[in-house]
């Protein structure tokens, strides 16, 4: 359900004023998080199945050493599952006041609040 045109314009402003009242927790959270690259969730998740199955046949072939290479295959897919994101922060996300622009839509975007701010 989309939000109303005066639940927007409270998002806008609370969202606004998070920027310019915390311009470091802003930074940090920027750098904490990143995009999600699914070709390393598929791929994470594809060597954690490939590694269970591993798994399976040390087992019924009564082998430590083939379970063991299962179970570093599986721990390595939830690794990279988990563990990639790329560079660039959440879109929409402007930098916080007084950073510098990173790229062309960081540049972009900070524009764009400059025009809409009174």
């Amino acid at each position: 359900m989309p939000l109303s045109e005066q639940e927007q314009r409270l998002l806008d402003e609370m969202e606004r004023s998070l920027y310019h009242g915390d311009a470091d927790f802003v930074a940090s959270v920027g750098r904490a998080q990143g995009r999600i690259s699914y070709g390393a969730v598929v791929g994470g998740v594809l060597l954690v199945a490939a590694g269970m199955a591993v798994i399976i046949l040390g087992v019924l072939g009564h082998s430590w050493p083939i379970g063991a290479l299962g179970f570093v295959a599986m721990f390595a897919g939830v690794l990279i599952a988990i563990g990639v994101r790329t560079r660039r922060g959440p879109a929409g996300f402007p930098s916080a006041p007084g950073a510098r622009p990173s790229g062309f839509m960081d540049r972009l975007s900070q524009r764009w609040e400059r025009r809409r701010q009174p």
